[in-house]
């Protein structure tokens, strides 16, 4: 092959890969809350005021109620679930990357549960835990909109499916917002939320047998309470379940509550405990509050801070 020949062919090459580039930027724009169920939690603003935690948090915490009943306040939340999000040193510096860095006087919801406290039995180093192969660990930017990074080493689909699944079309059964929220429509009737009662009792007594309380999680957890402080106010919020949910809870970590509160009282923040209240909500599987009844647990979040606020 010739020079002539070599910088004919470089140059379709060229064109080639610049055409590819320029479709996948272009199917890169129409990420959106359908895309997965993290990809919102990687694009902007960074926020001031932020929710914290895991599934139960992503779907119970509903950013819009609190916006308007704590001071016209703008909340995200950055809660993901127990694989990519328990308390630890990934998730750690995660939030630090997702705050606003300039925030004074925000608030900070961290919801807990044993669950995003424990880790499995087996594991005896941090850097062994599941999180460390989430995209908490390998991303950079959480506020570019759209984050080519984000879909570039964490959305594993074909880019086209982003186009073709995007929100313009109809929204996802558990749609992410702006906002951070993961908003979930199932069927609600209630034989069909026993059937997904049955597998997630099965899937939290299987967490019995493997996993414990966490003292590197629950470090982790102090850690990230100390460094909200110096950015305002922290709360943290447990949040009911089901019975039959709780009632493994209780056996698995019967003194949860209990070290939550003497974690809260020593770091000087206040914990607002709704685990005794599980049959005033709605749950779609037993582990995850319904929209609706998470709607009437946020204003009863916010009515507490509010109340603590007083005092």
């Amino acid at each position: 092959m010739n020079n002539s020949d070599m910088k004919k062919f470089l140059f379709k090459i060229s064109l080639y890969i610049i055409g590819i580039v320029a479709v996948l930027f272009f199917l890169g724009t129409y990420a959106d809350g359908n895309t997965d169920d993290n990809y919102r939690h990687f694009t902007g603003p960074k926020p001031s005021n932020m929710i914290l935690g895991d599934s139960r948090g992503v779907q119970a915490v509903v950013p819009d109620i609190l916006d308007g009943k704590l001071g016209n306040r703008k909340f995200n939340n950055f809660a993901f679930n127990i694989t990519e999000s328990p308390y630890g040193k990934v998730y750690f510096e995660a939030i630090k990357k997702k705050l606003d860095p300039d925030t004074k006087g925000g608030i900070f919801i961290l919801t807990v549960d044993p669950w995003n406290l424990s880790a499995d039995k087996n594991i005896k180093n941090e850097e062994d835990f599941y999180e460390n192969k989430s995209a908490l660990a390998n991303m950079h930017f959480y506020d570019l909109d759209p984050n080519y990074e984000y879909l570039i080493k964490n959305y594993p689909r074909s880019w086209f499916n982003i186009y073709k699944d995007r929100e313009e079309t109809a929204k996802s059964n558990t749609y992410v917002h702006k906002n951070g929220w993961m908003e979930v429509t199932v069927n609600t009737h209630p034989d069909t939320i026993a059937k997904r009662e049955e597998k997630k009792i099965k899937e939290y007594t299987d967490f019995v047998r493997s996993q414990k309380i966490s003292q590197d999680r629950i470090n982790a957890l102090k850690d990230i309470i100390e460094y909200l402080k110096t950015k305002g106010s922290v709360y943290l919020v447990r949040i009911p379940a089901s019975q039959k949910i709780m009632d493994i809870e209780r056996s698995y970590s019967p003194d949860f509550s209990e070290k939550i509160n003497q974690i809260s009282k020593k770091h000087g923040v206040v914990f607002f405990d709704f685990s005794s209240k599980a049959d005033e909500y709605m749950y779609t599987d037993g582990n995850h509050m319904y929209k609706e009844s998470g709607k009437v647990f946020t204003a009863q979040i916010a009515d507490s801070i509010l109340a603590s606020r007083k005092n």
